[in-house]
């Protein structure tokens, strides 16, 4: 009926009329046609096809960072960034693994090359990583972060053939940077490590001809939230970059100002358009760094980029003219685009109530596996299941600390050390209990009440918001590197495996582990209560303290298939190994698993050494070393 009032009131109307219907139902159907034609066939499609790992039940969409520095639910998946990005064509799917018995393309494939970033580029942009095989656990999880917020523009730049193979058979598109480089890990500030980074200014001068924007990132990196609709708040920027910049400049996302940053800009996280200003400064870094190999990358680009600095571009956008006189410059800001400081001690976006989009593991003291074990304990690092049910099982307690040392008095020195080794004590003790039970140590959370830097400071960087006392990362103490490397069995006795103190808060932790529960209850051997080799109705064992290592292997004996065994205490709980070479060895590991506190001002050396063995050398004082001659860990 709907259609045949309108055909029976033209053949009734006058002239005009009728024209006027003729048109609109011609242009009803032309317009039909039209939408869809461009949904099913047109290359401008803005539909795109996304499949990612699944995920276990027990997993959620958005990881959650609940450190007790962080309160805040990562909003990987906002109103701007689902919004669909135009693209030329449905891009390959990430993660859609090759066909079973499939072989491997030739490596020229995978040569560099405008057609091979145009399959990826979506608004005329890529995100790119680079990075070798020791990296790959890095890698995977910077792919996961992107895609799970619906960004699949994305390359990764393969510096050997076997990251490049492991890459391809997973499905992350990838290409060849012909490096041939070492697949394990070359270390900060190696040789090795400053080719990597002249590496990736060649990788830069290689893309920005082909015409694409580029969003360059370290593989020590995360993404939190999309960061593209962000980049493009600053169509006339012609390089954003982020900085190791401590102290706020700006209260909101905006970006930082740059006339008030005086830390050096950091080129872990940088956006490049390819215009005329852009590519004349990339080439001339380029010519920089590979006519003197001394000169480190970040430094290079830093002396250029500040060669003329300033006047602001405009009176909004917080751009200035840098390099020379031309290139439009903008800072992300620390706040939200974070540094290993901003993020992991000061939670500088939580003060700000604002959304973090990206995290880059600076300002750590533990190398590769410190970057690993602070986004660990972030709860934003991809870990396989085992990883979450080790062998032998896990052991944790809950740790003890009294109000004064926490809050009272000053944060000093004194304060910090009094803090860190009431925690020590209970940590050694957890330890060798882990040790004899040969289980996994869940490490409990560590407060500080000073931050730790390579240089004198007064204990809190003037200006930052970091609010002592603080959770600190593990290697503001502890040695991670040398908890986690191999070691002699004849000279340090059994390997102590650890895992970060989130762990049972990680989304990604099985059910049938954390079903899998003893808790144990220190008690004074003797009373009424203390009842050894019994558990309660509620499933508490009840464990005298002071016990001897053959009392906890017999206490344990009929546990063995429980995985997570949670101590109510370690104080007392354990009395030594009975056999003395073993005591020995466990010594001569553990004592080296603790660092430095860095360090005091005016003071040549400044640095202070934690001991583990603190409480047994009476009258043991926090003091630095006198002189470089008596600069020496205490063993």
């Amino acid at each position: 009926m709907a259609w045949e009032n309108p055909f029976k009131e033209m053949t009734n109307s006058k002239p005009l009329f009728l024209t006027i219907y003729a048109t609109v139902l011609i242009g009803i159907v032309f317009s039909s046609i039209y939408v869809f034609s461009a949904i099913y066939s047109s290359p401008n499609s803005t539909f795109s096809l996304s499949i990612a790992p699944s995920a276990s039940s027990d997993e959620k969409a958005e990881p959650l960072v609940q450190a007790s520095n962080f309160s805040h639910r990562q909003a990987d998946v906002d109103s701007a960034a689902v919004k669909p990005q135009r693209q030329s064509k449905l891009l390959k799917a990430i993660w859609a693994v090759p066909p079973a018995g499939s072989k491997m393309p030739d490596l020229e494939t995978f040569k560099l090359s405008k057609e091979l970033v145009q399959e990826r580029v979506i608004d005329n942009i890529v995100v790119v990583t680079f990075g070798n095989y020791a990296f790959m656990d890095f890698i995977l999880t910077w792919v996961k972060h992107l895609t799970d917020m619906g960004v699949e523009n994305l390359l990764v730049g393969a510096l050997d053939t076997k990251l490049l193979e492991a890459l391809y058979w997973k499905g992350v598109p990838a290409f060849d940077m012909g490096s041939h480089m070492s697949t394990v890990d070359v270390g900060w500030g190696s040789p090795t490590f400053h080719k990597m980074g002249r590496e990736k200014v060649v990788l830069i001068n290689s893309i920005l001809p082909f015409g694409f924007e580029l969003l360059m990132c370290d593989t020590d990196m995360v993404w939190l939230k999309n960061p593209l609709p962000y980049i493009a708040r600053f169509p006339e920027a012609d390089v954003l970059t982020s900085t190791d910049q401590t102290v706020p400049t700006v209260t909101d996302d905006r970006l930082d100002k740059w006339q008030e940053v005086g830390a050096a800009y950091n080129i872990g996280i940088f956006h490049w358009r390819p215009t005329e200003s852009a590519k004349k400064l990339a080439r001339e870094w380029k010519e920089m760094i590979l006519a003197d190999d001394k000169i480190w990358d970040q430094n290079g680009f830093n002396d250029l980029v500040r060669r003329q600095l300033g006047p602001s571009v405009d009176d909004d956008s917080g751009l200035a003219y840098a390099y020379d006189g031309n290139l439009k410059l903008g800072l992300l800001p620390a706040s939200i685009f974070c540094s290993g400081h901003t993020y992991f001690v000061q939670a500088m976006f939580q003060h700000l109530r604002l959304e973090a989009y990206a995290v880059h593991t600076t300002f750590q003291y533990a190398g590769t596996e410190g970057k690993r074990h602070r986004l660990r304990e972030a709860m934003v690092f991809y870990d396989p299941p085992e990883y979450y049910n080790p062998p032998g099982g896990l052991l944790t307690f809950k740790p003890t600390i009294p109000k004064n040392l926490l809050l009272d008095g000053e944060h000093s020195i004194d304060t910090h050390f009094a803090l860190v080794n009431y925690q020590m004590k209970q940590i050694r003790t957890a330890l060798a209990v882990a040790s004899v039970l040969n289980r996994t140590l869940v490490m409990p959370p560590l407060w500080c009440r000073l931050d730790r830097l390579w240089f004198g400071h007064p204990g809190i960087l003037p200006g930052s918001l970091t609010r002592p006392p603080f959770v600190c990362p593990l290697d503001h103490v502890f040695e991670i590197k040398v908890m986690l490397k191999e070691m002699s069995d004849e000279e340090f006795g059994p390997g102590i495996s650890i895992r970060e103190y989130s762990l049972f808060e990680n989304p990604s932790m099985p059910q049938e582990v954390k079903k899998s529960w003893l808790n144990v209850h220190l008690c004074q051997e003797g009373s009424p209560t203390c009842q050894v080799n019994s558990t309660s109705q509620n499933g508490v064992l009840k464990l005298p303290k002071h016990s001897t290592e053959e009392r906890l292997n017999t206490a344990f004996s009929k546990f063995k298939d429980v995985k997570v065994i949670q101590f109510s205490s370690m104080q007392d709980a354990f009395d030594g190994f009975t056999d003395k070479t073993r005591e020995e060895q466990f010594r001569n590991r553990v004592k080296r698993y603790v660092g430095i506190w860095c360090c005091v001002e005016n003071h040549t050396p400044g640095h202070i050494y934690y001991d583990m063995y603190w409480d047994e050398k009476p009258g043991w004082k926090a003091v630095a070393p006198n002189s470089t001659k008596d600069d020496h860990p205490p063993w």
